[in-house]
């Protein structure tokens, strides 16, 4: 005798239903929004606005920019600071992230980033919120070099080559050269601290002894060019943000002159 389907057992009645993993998923994705919002306040505005400052200070009375090399020291010095300032709402952004794929008896259980600021701060100490600034302030530097200053330099020899106004055409291109100058300095120095991160223990010592000792192991066993390798996705996602965060920036330092500094 052949069963007969309820309406509510896979019928054109059934109701949809939602995965609890797809639910895990787009919350536990949210968890660290506000964790991010908070970094990119501090050490995206940091970093832009010590560069902007600096690199107006060391202009020439003429209107002479800095040369390149002075462009990528302000760039350095900008990273590092922006690094410092943004590494507490990073590790808190770490931890609300991670939370979810905790078992739930070791979950924190952070409402929110200023609840894990301050919870960090009174169950493991001030200093713990700055765990982990050397390597992030390293990997800063050289960023921030690279971005910074081949931004700067791109839009002056677009500007002196008598085919750009000082416009958001001009920004785009010398943000898309930034974005690919950018993508090749920081790469290798993703590799070192994703393997860094990862590593195993071998025989009871550490895979790696330190940052010059990964780059060494993989150009010896996988090649030099892997240093590289997945460029085009990198360039893909790292070249976007970098037109958007140039573009906004020269508009609002725009506006910032026209409003208070005209006068």
């Amino acid at each position: 005798m052949a069963a007969t389907a309820s309406p509510g057992a896979g019928g054109m009645d059934a109701k949809p239903r939602t995965s609890p993993k797809s639910v895990k998923f787009l919350f536990g994705g949210l968890a660290g929004l506000s964790a991010g919002l908070l970094r990119q306040a501090t050490y995206t505005t940091t970093r832009l606005g010590i560069y902007t400052v600096l690199f107006e200070r060391l202009t020439g009375a003429d209107g002479t920019p800095p040369g390149f090399l002075l462009k990528a020291l302000i760039g350095m010095t900008a990273g590092a600071t922006g690094a410092f300032v943004g590494t507490p709402a990073e590790v808190a952004l770490i931890r609300m992230t991670a939370d979810g794929r905790l078992p739930p008896d070791q979950r924190r259980g952070y409402k929110n980033v200023f609840n894990a600021l301050i919870r960090i701060a009174r169950e493991e100490g001030v200093p713990t919120l700055w765990r982990g600034c050397i390597p992030t302030m390293a990997r800063a530097v050289v960023v921030n070099a690279a971005q910074l200053a081949s931004y700067s330099q791109s839009k002056q020899f677009l500007l002196d080559s008598g085919y750009f106004s000082d416009n958001i055409l001009c920004h785009f291109c010398a943000s898309m050269i930034s974005g690919l100058v950018t993508t090749a300095a920081s790469m290798p120095v993703d590799i070192v601290k994703t393997r860094i991160q990862n590593m195993r223990m071998i025989d009871g010592k550490p895979e790696y002894k330190n940052g010059l000792d990964v780059l060494v192991k993989v150009v010896r066993y996988e090649g030099f060019f892997s240093l590289w390798k997945g460029f085009t996705p990198y360039y893909a996602r790292l070249g976007p943000h970098t037109v958007l965060t140039f573009i906004f920036l020269e508009q609002m330092n725009k506006a910032y002159k026209r409003l208070f500094l005209s006068g």
